[in-house]
């Protein structure tokens, strides 16, 4: 974990991750669902009578009066699976714990990082090299907790 100094602080977080927020209402969006899992090991037969209609906007916000879905754009967090372009959900219900990866406010700008705990201090951490850990202090908000993630392929 690199420390770094407060002046660098805001220019390395503009650069490194930006979030768009993007306005959505729950619109229900039917697809089908194959009841059986889906082996990422060897292939197994499907059956072809196990469907059911899922909703994925519900599946995906738990609590949409509490929850944003924002467009990630930059690639520090691509050790936790989170890609540029990918859709996340944030809730601002979930109470941000370490392990989390989060949505903070950091001098007023978002960004999305891990939580990590480090002796009695919380740090901002990204899942990327070449970006430095931020101190979780006055100057930061957690602002919320992903819960969610969608992407195309």
């Amino acid at each position: 974990m690199r420390l770094q100094p407060e002046s660098s602080l805001v220019h390395n977080l503009m650069s490194a991750l930006r979030l768009h927020e993007l306005s959505f209402e729950i619109v229900p969006l039917d697809a089908r669902l194959l009841l059986c899992s889906t082996p990422a090991g060897f292939p197994s037969p499907a059956a072809d009578d196990m469907e059911e209609p899922i909703d994925l906007g519900t599946w995906l916000i738990e609590q949409p009066a509490a929850s944003y879905v924002m467009r990630v754009d930059g690639h520090s967090m691509i050790g936790a699976g989170i890609n540029d372009g990918d859709l996340i959900v944030v809730s601002r219900a979930k109470k941000p714990r370490a392990g989390h990866v989060v949505v903070a406010l950091v001098h007023g700008d978002r960004t999305l990082k891990r939580l990590k705990r480090a002796g009695d201090r919380l740090w901002l951490i990204a899942e990327a090299e070449g970006y430095d850990a931020i101190i979780v202090d006055e100057n930061v908000e957690i602002w919320g907790v992903v819960v969610g993630l969608a992407r195309r392929y």
